[in-house]
């Protein structure tokens, strides 16, 4: 059985829908994102699963029981269902360790395993009004935890983290699925931020689903240019680098293009000739611009020594 069904899930603002038939489900362990821009309807979806929104339309099943709303509760939630928002709260003037133990239901031990995977540990003598933001969210995330939920929802969990935050808070989300086997769903409008993390992705615009699957096909395989760009850069070819690259598709099929799927290579018959426009720096890689059969196109490469100008061919990676 399922761990989650949606089914037919809607909801209303006004007069109009902006989650819209909603249908997929999850079973236990598996690590689901929601991706779109913002105003998709992400962060109403992950409340309506959590109880904490009314649906309009449709229902929604966690282990075969009807998740019930706001409307049919006298505390809006449910109690195995953990929702973690993107505007959390800890009380001033508190201890993290005073902070922790409102809620915990669990053993000393059990506890300071999940400290331990939160990364917090050193934090528990500290003030709450002492802490930076991502040590605040971790810290909330840690008192979740302890309360014991089957399902953990995730509202944009990266925003407004430096990198070396958004680094630690992606460690901590695969130890919670991998070392408490809690179930988790996770939404984000920084998709790219999913790709590493998640088991399936969902990618919503306008209140619905437009794609789904696994993080690679939702990368390499995006059905517009829409669900490419928010996954990262890309080239829509033209028509005559279609051909070019893919002489076998339909005049009308929009091919979508990774920079990282072209290789730099010898001339052949699937190659075409490409003069280089500009050249960026990315540490450990490089994005060129290089003009092909009159458009520009973007790759990356791992060439040094590349300068405007420069003429070489271009082949798709996996034509080679």
């Amino acid at each position: 059985m399922a761990l989650l069904e949606v089914v037919g899930a809607g909801k209303k603002e006004k007069e109009n829908f902006t989650v819209k038939d909603i249908n997929f489900f999850q079973q236990p362990l598996e690590k689901i994102a929601i991706a779109g821009e913002t105003g998709s309807g992400k962060t109403t979806l992950l409340k309506m699963i959590g109880g904490l929104a009314q649906l309009d339309k449709g229902n929604i099943y966690f282990e075969g029981e009807r998740v019930l709303g706001p409307l049919e509760r006298l505390l809006p939630g449910h109690p195995q269902i953990a929702y973690l928002s993107q505007h959390f709260e800890l009380r001033n003037n508190y201890r993290v360790e005073e902070e922790l133990e409102s809620k915990n239901l669990l053993t000393e031990e059990a506890a300071n395993n999940i400290y331990h995977i939160c990364r917090i540990e050193h934090l528990l003598k500290r003030k709450t009004d002492q802490l930076s933001g991502g040590e605040r969210q971790r810290i909330v995330l840690a008192r979740l935890l302890t309360t014991c939920p089957k399902l953990l929802l995730l509202d944009e969990p990266f925003s407004n983290l430096d990198a070396i935050h958004k680094n630690i808070i992606k460690s901590v989300l695969l130890d919670i699925a991998t070392q408490l086997n809690t179930s988790c769903i996770l939404v984000s409008h920084d998709a790219a931020d999913t790709l590493s993390w998640a088991d399936t992705i969902y990618v919503l615009k306008e209140g619905m689903i437009v794609q789904q699957g696994t993080p690679q096909k939702i990368y390499n395989e995006p059905i517009d240019e829409y669900c490419a760009g928010l996954f990262g850069e890309y080239n829509l070819l033209n028509a005559a680098n279609a051909k070019q690259f893919f002489p076998n598709a339909a005049d009308k099929e929009q091919l979508i293009v990774r920079p990282e799927q072209f290789s730099i290579t010898t001339e052949s018959s699937n190659a075409a000739k490409g003069i280089v426009q500009a050249v960026y720096f990315f540490g450990s890689y490089y994005v060129v611009d290089v003009l092909v059969n009159g458009q520009l196109l973007r790759i990356r490469t791992g060439e040094k020594d590349l300068a405007i100008e420069d003429e070489f061919f271009l082949a798709m990676t996996n034509l080679l």
